[in-house]
């Protein structure tokens, strides 16, 4: 595993957004993790989220595209936060567009905000997580509405590899096969317990064998047809 995914990892569990314990997803599904990415909150935390994820665009699609997409709302600083890491780390320049849920009509008319959607652009989306696939189903009649453009794929920060409703594919999986977009994540739930696993960090082990076998049965129940441990 690359050493950047590693530190993401440990990064996410500093900032609290990884935890381990008893959850109730929103599924109702009963989960011994969370993912919460409302939990980076400080101008430090952003900028280091947009440097994982600019390393995790690079590995995946490389630079060469015009346009960085955050769908509403959360995807909008994970759009410019990244937007800025990507021009940093790799000196490419690449516009952050968003989309408003209203559309405005004075000053700034529209539904975009940010850089503007051009003819032949080329365009990532960048968003937290997803489970379902309703945001890309919301996303792309935006993008398509501004004409000849090119969507290439998604990013997300943690593919929680877990079969969708009424399907045993991934969410990622299904918007893959469904929209024809290549998706990466920077890192896996399985990434998560191959690092954390029997493995001190901050003083304790983070996932011992008693977390470990309730994480294993979880994924026996919930994990995606393509899920691997």
């Amino acid at each position: 595993m690359e050493s950047y995914k590693q530190e993401f990892i440990e990064f996410m569990i500093d900032c609290n957004v990884l935890k381990f314990g008893d959850f109730v997803t929103k599924s109702g599904r009963k989960t011994p993790f969370f993912v919460n990415t409302g939990f980076y909150r400080t101008g430090k935390q952003l900028k280091k989220l947009g440097e994982y994820y600019a390393r995790a665009i690079g590995e995946a699609f490389g630079f060469d595209f015009e346009v960085l997409f955050g769908p509403a709302y959360k995807g909008i600083p994970l759009s410019v936060s990244t937007a800025m890491a990507i021009s940093d780390l790799f000196q490419k320049e690449v516009r952050y567009c968003s989309n408003r849920k209203e559309e405005k009509d004075h000053g700034d008319k529209g539904i975009l905000l940010g850089g503007p959607i051009e003819e032949n652009d080329r365009i990532v989306i960048i968003e937290d997580v997803t489970t379902a696939g309703t945001s890309i189903q919301e996303t792309l009649p935006i993008l398509k509405a501004r004409g000849n453009v090119k969507p290439l794929g998604l990013v997300v920060s943690v593919d929680r590899m877990e079969k969708g409703s009424g399907t045993e594919k991934s969410a990622l999986k299904m918007i893959e096969e469904t929209y024809g977009l290549k998706t990466t994540s920077i890192v896996t739930m399985a990434d998560v317990v191959e690092h954390l696993y029997n493995r001190e960090y901050n003083g304790k082990v983070v996932i011992d064998d008693v977390l470990k076998e309730r994480i294993d049965a979880y994924y026996k129940e919930y994990g995606a047809a393509d899920t691997i441990f």
